[in-house]
This record gives C-alpha cells, structure tokens and sequence, in this order.
C-alpha cells in the first residue's frame, strides 16, 4: 500500500477528514518549496500536491497561472521537481502526488517518469487533461512502478466516464465541486455534494473535494461529506503574499477538522 493509501487508512481510523495542500513547486524558487510544504505539514496538511509549472495550464485560474509563470521563470522544470520530491523525501514522509498535464508528461516518457517519480519519493501522478478514455497505456505504467493514478471527476460527467474514473483511480479519486478553473470562491458550489453521491455509486475509494474550497467554512461544510478536501488557489496566494507566515494560514484552514 502506498503512502496515500496509509494516509486514508490512518483517517479512516480517526474519522477524520484529510486535508490535501496544492502548491506550484519552483514557486517562488525550486529552493524555497520543500520549506513551504514543511510549514504546511506543520499546519495540518495531511498530502501535498507538487504542482508542475507549465506554460499552458488550462485548467488553471490566474493565481495558480502566475505562480506557473514565477516557476518558469525561475528554472522550474519536471526533472527539477522530482529533485525537489527527493530533498523533501529526505526529511518527510508526507504522501506526494504529482500534478501536471499531460504534454510534459509525454515529453518527459511515461516509463521514465514512473522510474524517476517513484525514485524521488512521489506516491501518485494526477494529469489534469488526458481523457480517462484513453489513459490505460498511462495507468498500466504507472502501476508497475507502485504509483497510484489519480483522475478527475467533474459534475458534467457522464455516468459512463464516472465509471471509468473509478476503474482507473487508486489513492483516491479528485472531485472537481464546479465546472470551470481553480480559483477561490465566496460559497461550495451546488453541484459538489450531488457529484459525491454520484461517485459513491461507483467506487468504494476516498473521495476527495476540490476547486473552489478556499476557506475554514468551507472545510467545515465538507468534512462530514467527503475523505478529504484539496486546497489550491488560497495556498498559492498566500506563498505570493508573505510565505513567512504560510504555517499558520495552514492551521487556520484547517482547523475543522484538526481542532
């Protein structure tokens, strides 16, 4: 069992929902990121997703697109965010899931991202845009190498393409709460409960909630609901902001479910 199946395991054990922080690695530098997902470990963050910056990234909103850029410009590149994966390995044992797209992915191999991934330490590969429909080759190599293959499921999606979001997910399985980019948001989105009850038909796996989910309340209206919760966009603002006081902005978000 991988690192992410421990995790839901362990708050399985507790009842307790899991807190899942996003961040751009190479934000505000490659050097910087190992420091910022320790201050989010020690504000309550149960899994970090290590965000691969890339010039395109259309399922993006413009704070998670600036921090692209800023990693960009910077030097960020896949390989050095797996090297980024190893120096944080060697300190934490906090499961990674890598985020990217698909088009790096395909530059970079498959086969030699699952070799090099699990060699860095990272315990699952989500890739926001390849179709689920055509993602056996990507999961079969994923799988020899012991990494869990996380998809997305939207509340546009089809019952079929549901289906084949289960199929294909291990560790957990990313609910996207509305249709449309990342972003903070005033309210949770009327579509995200309906879209865990069409998924719970499907798979018995740890459903997790995100886009949109940017404060306290937010986690408090979802923690009873879902495995875990994935916030983004509010994390990525606050490293741009002042990451000095990025640990506590952590344990403020995450207070409902760590008090």
């Amino acid at each position: 069992m991988s690192r992410i199946g421990r995790l839901f395991e362990t708050l399985k054990q507790q009842n307790r929902c899991g807190i899942i922080a996003y961040l751009t690695a190479g934000d505000p530098t490659p050097e910087a990121t190992p420091g910022l997902v320790a201050a989010l470990e020690r504000g309550g963050a149960d899994l970090i997703e290590l965000g691969v910056p890339f010039s395109d990234p259309i399922a993006d909103g413009p704070v998670i697109q600036q921090a692209g850029d800023r990693a960009i410009a910077a030097g960020t590149t896949l390989t050095r965010v797996l090297a980024i994966a190893a120096e944080i390995r060697k300190s934490s044992e906090i499961p990674l899931l890598l985020f990217t797209y698909l088009n790096p992915a395909l530059r970079y191999g498959f086969a030699r991202l699952a070799v090099d991934a699990k060699a860095a330490g990272i315990d699952g590969c989500l890739l926001t845009d390849v179709s689920v429909e055509e993602a056996r080759d990507y999961v079969k190599v994923m799988r020899e190498a012991d990494l869990d293959t996380v998809f997305l499921a939207a509340p546009t999606s089809t019952e079929e393409r549901l289906k084949l979001v289960a199929e294909y997910s291990s560790g957990f399985i990313y609910l996207v709460s509305r249709t449309g980019i990342t972003g903070e948001r005033a309210d949770i989105s009327e579509t995200a409960l309906p879209l865990i009850e069409r998924m719970r038909a499907h798979t018995t796996l740890p459903l997790a909630m995100g886009f949109g989910v940017s404060t306290p309340e937010h986690v408090a209206a979802l923690k009873d609901h879902c495995e875990a919760v994935v916030i983004g966009s509010a994390i990525v603002r606050q490293i741009e902001r002042d990451p000095s006081k990025l640990e506590a902005f952590m344990k403020e978000l995450a207070w409902p479910v760590t008090r």
